[in-house]
């Protein structure tokens, strides 16, 4: 049967179009059920249980089908995800208007239904002949869409009575709106809210915790002093902005204190990039990475950073006296040119909010329900919820969703999600990083394994078109011990004619990863695999990383291979990229290869081989840095693991050899042929990689500790950064070289990805390097395969598709590898923090030689060689007196009453786990030598500290 739909459309012209749509409607949709002998088996895919066993509802005893309107969907996701809660039917009414409304809870809403054991079924009621609804005269399109719901719950009980005489099964429609509820009970169809047929499930209390708790800012509890200003509508936000009384960015906490935030505007041209929100009030209500519309203040408002430390601790819920106060504290004297633009938020014009990791800070009013969460982000509110198993969530890692903030409340309204386990276990500390960090860690879903390779696998033919055979070369890779994903491997022989042949031979795993299919989908949105302490997050299935696209030894394998030709000068005289099949000869770590080159009896291939790139690789990386490159330093640590417990036992920094810099020098020419090849290609889509120079200031903290060791360091270029850098030496005090290169890694900036098209600045500082780009590994990092398939398409070895030559589509790209190699780098260093304070919990209290990294106005942040660890040492203690501080910007120095700090002054420290507070554990160091009385710890006196004692209730305040 063929309806029509007709509306009108406005054009760009102003003018006004007529669009006539066809829609079918059809008699051969199944309702779902299995064994439904009226629909024949109509349905395909997951389908709804013919006798559902779900928990017992008290509301409805008999055998029942849920169906829930659109808000349940976008509001109660939580419930709805719980094991409990199955067979349940999706209209496709309210699945397209979740669909406009919310991405994230689209996306979870189709992960549910393609999981088989929940039975969530997906009925097209839109195409249905006896569901579809006709939008009536004067009806809007919110009363047809709850309308089309009702026709079709009312469709549902109807049929099912058809399936045999005896047959008890009903269809609950489920909604939150009173009305609708209302008009569906008239019109006999069984209808509940989520939280009465939630709490009629008495055999799963806990499932009460999850509903998320919806008081709309019309109908907020009437008790409770007003502390917040109301929020602007959309639409008057929208206008202010537009006529400029009003400012939009984004929203960011500060760590430091809880009663500050900066709103980052978004526009270039901006003269107030970062305006200042001082205040519960100003911030009112915005949360971490909202974005906001906020209002200017006039110049008498403006204020200063505040340098004060304040962390929420009042147990006090809505003690907002106390807050005015502490806001106060905040308004210091300052001079004119210290204060900076204030605003205030005015409106939210979009939530960003995700779940939270945290802890529940216990009620202390017995038998309350009500409890307070504390995130373990410091940026985030704590959040208010109900629970009634707060005994058992104590001393656990949980999650909690906000769900609003009204008006009269001092902290956001919020529910629990899920609990995590104990604080402090390993498997429940790594979740937790990884899920504050946004890591992409759930198992890969069937329909992305569904696009890899069957086994067992072989070269076919078909893939040997438009390859080269070099399975003969001598090819062999080096990595670093129990690498299983080998990205890259290399060849270096002599030809005929004198010249050298060198080789970088590199996993082609665009081969296995085809544009646009659900496998390069979820690449593209891991974008990079997550290296932590003992674990590794894939971007690819294990399939490909550990096995199919791994260059392993003696097994032939698919590779993209760039082949120079070269002089005994490392002068490239020939470049020749082509898709290739190898087989590697080896498969060595770096300290093996390094034994192979220093070998005096070992003349083999591969030993041969080796000793070519070595030599090669010296001469290249002697020219770079004559261009100015930056040989910077970071202290890296490596854990050396107990194999029964995989608890850490040894903590030292990592060992380079002359062959990590040796694959180093290979992989980085590789990645600049590769870059100068796709960007004469395609000069407006290349994604190619740059390193942006630091604005001068960021140097200060470098010139001047280098200063007070009477060298000169020069920042104009990074030519003489580097021969500054090399010129810096101290003959009584060796390990100065290091830490001035440590420091000057501290002043860069961060490289980006970005598209070629969308940049005029393509310099890669600190290579030295005009244009770079990353090809060589692609097993690894999403932005390699984009570069495979460019370069691909240039060599005519692959086609190409639309998204590859679309610039914004690119620029989209590139903004989330930003980001998740940002995510994977804070997760990464988390997960260091997290094992060393593992392995100082088994190891106790040590003391340790360090240097003097930074001076600050209260402390000093040290660097201990042996385990490549930084901490502070604070000098002003709670419930002490305070020691005599003097600190000097210009040097810069600290004199702690008599003794006055430098940067790069040795010092020893006391190292020891602080367990006083559980949810932020942290490494603690205090001073033992030099001596300062009162403040250094005698060596002998340790063994009474309370490190483990409960931390007192009280507000943290450190100037």
């Amino acid at each position: 049967m063929l309806k029509s739909k007709t509306f009108l459309k406005k054009t760009r012209a102003g003018g006004v179009m007529k669009i006539v749509r066809e829609h079918y409607l059809r008699d051969d949709i199944g309702c779902g059920a299995a064994g439904c002998t009226a629909c024949g088996g109509a349905h395909e895919g997951p389908a709804l249980e013919p006798q559902p066993q779900d928990p017992a509802s008290s509301l409805c005893p008999q055998p029942h089908y849920l169906l829930p309107d659109t808000n349940v969907l976008l509001h109660q996701i939580d419930v709805l995800e719980d094991p409990a809660i199955r067979n349940v039917i999706v209209l496709q009414t309210v699945l397209q208007e979740v669909r406009n409304r919310s991405a994230p809870v689209y996306k979870r809403i189709r992960d549910v239904t393609n999981n088989q054991e929940k039975h969530f079924y997906t009925f097209t009621n839109e195409h249905h002949r006896e569901t579809y609804v006709e939008q009536e005269q004067g009806e809007n399109a919110n009363d047809r869409n709850d309308r089309a719901i009702r026709v079709a719950a009312k469709w549902y009980n109807e049929h099912l009575k058809k399936m045999s005489a005896d047959n008890q099964l009903q269809v609950i429609f489920i909604t939150n709106d009173r009305k609708n509820k209302e008009k569906a009970v008239e019109e006999g169809i069984p209808a509940f809210t989520c939280e009465e047929y939630v709490k009629s499930l008495t055999a799963n209390p806990e499932l009460i915790d999850r509903l998320a708790c919806l008081s709309e800012e019309g109908n907020e509890i009437e008790s409770g002093k007003i502390i917040f200003s109301e929020h602007l509508p959309l639409s008057k936000l929208q206008q202010g902005i537009k006529s400029g009384t009003y400012l939009q960015g984004t929203f960011r906490a500060s760590r430091e204190n809880y009663l500050e935030a900066t709103v980052w505007i978004h526009g270039d041209n901006e003269e107030n990039k970062e305006i200042i929100l001082q205040g519960l009030k100003h911030l009112n209500r915005a949360v971490h990475e909202d974005i906001v519309a906020v209002e200017l203040l006039p110049k008498s408002q403006w204020v200063a950073p505040s340098s004060v430390v304040l962390h929420d601790e009042g147990q006090n819920e809505d003690d907002v006296e106390k807050e005015e106060e502490r806001e106060q504290m905040l308004k210091t004297a300052v001079s004119e040119k210290m204060l900076k633009p204030t605003g205030r938020v005015v409106g939210i014009i979009k939530r960003n909010w995700r779940p939270y990791c945290g802890m529940l800070s216990k009620s202390d009013i017995k038998e309350s329900r009500r409890h307070l969460f504390t995130p373990a982000d410091k940026r985030i509110p704590r959040i208010r919820i109900e629970t009634r198993q707060a005994s058992t969530l104590e001393g656990r890692r949980i999650i909690v969703a906000i769900d609003g903030w009204p008006r009269n409340s001092r902290y956001p309204n919020g529910h629990f999600v899920k609990n995590l386990g104990d604080v402090g276990e390993k498997e429940t500390e790594t979740e937790v990083l990884l899920l504050e960090h946004d890591v992409p860690h759930q198992p890969f879903s069937q329909a992305v394994l569904s696009f890899l390779p069957k086994m067992p696998w072989s070269i076919t033919e078909k893939d040997m078109k438009n390859r080269e055979d070099l399975r003969h070369l001598c090819i062999c890779s080096v990595d670093p011990p129990g690498c299983t994903d080998i990205d890259d491997a290399l060849h270096c022989r002599e030809l005929e004619n004198g010249n050298l042949e060198v080789g970088v031979h590199i996993a082609d795993v665009s081969h296995f990863i085809r544009p646009g299919n659900a496998l390069d989908q979820e690449s593209a949105r891991r974008g990079t695999t997550v290296y932590l302490c003992e674990k590794r997050i894939d971007m690819v299935p294990e399939l490909l990383s550990s096995n199919l696209c791994s260059l392993k030894c003696d097994v032939d394998r698919l590779a993209f291979s760039c082949i120079w030709e070269m002089n005994h000068s490392a002068e490239i005289l020939k470049t020749k990229f082509t898709k290739s099949v190898i087989n590697s000869k080896a498969s060595l770590t770096y300290a093996e290869a390094q034994l192979r080159i220093d070998s005096a009896n070992m003349r083999d291939d591969i030993t041969t081989s080796l000793r070519g790139l070595n030599k090669l690789a010296k001469i290249l990386k002697k020219k770079r840095i004559e261009k100015g490159a930056l040989t910077l330093s970071s202290p890296e640590v490596r854990f050396h693991m107990d194999s029964e417990t995989h608890d850490p036992i040894d903590l030292q920094t990592k060992e380079l050899r002359e062959t990590n810099s040796m694959v180093e020098e290979f992989m980085l020419l590789a990645n600049i042929s590769v870059a100068k090849k796709i960007h004469e290609e395609f000069s407006e889509h290349a994604l190619l990689r740059k390193h942006p120079a630091p604005p001068p200031s960021n140097y200060e903290i470098l010139v001047k500790a280098a200063k007070s060791r009477n060298l000169e360091i020069k920042t104009d270029t990074a030519k003489s950064l580097a021969e500054s850098l090399d010129r810096a030496e101290s003959p009584t005090f060796p390990y100065l070289n290091t830490l001035l290169r440590i420091l000057a890694t501290r002043c860069m900036m961060q490289a980006v990805y970005f598209c070629s098209g969308m940049d005029n600045d393509f310099h890669h500082y600190g290579l030295a390097s005009p244009i770079y780009t990353h090809f060589t590994s692609p097993i690894r990092r999403y932005a390699d395969v984009i570069v495979h398939r460019l370069l691909a398409v240039a060599i005519g070895a692959d086609c190409t598709y639309p998204e590859l030559t679309d610039k914004h589509k690119l620029a989209d790209i590139c903004k989330n590898l930003n980001y998740r190699h940002k995510m994977a780098q804070y997760a990464q260093r988390a997960s260091v923090a997290f094992h060393t304070q593992l392995f100082f919990k088994s190891k106790g209290i040590v003391s340790e030689e360090a240097y003097i990294l930074f001076v600050r106005k209260n402390a000093i942040v040290v660097l201990i060689p042996k385990y490549g660890l930084e901490g502070t040492v604070f000098f002003e203690e709670k419930d002490k007196p305070n020691p005599r501080l003097i600190y000097d910007d210009e040097i810069p120095s600290l004199k702690i009453e008599d003794t006055v700090f430098h940067v790069f002054d040795k010092v020893k420290v006391k190292i020891m786990l602080d367990s006083s507070n559980l949810q932020h554990q942290k490494i603690r160091m205090s001073l033992v030598e030099p001596q300062i009385p009162g403040i250094s710890i005698p060596p002998d006196n340790i063994s009474n500290m309370n490190l483990n004692g409960p931390e007192k209730k009280k507000m943290k305040f450190e100037k």
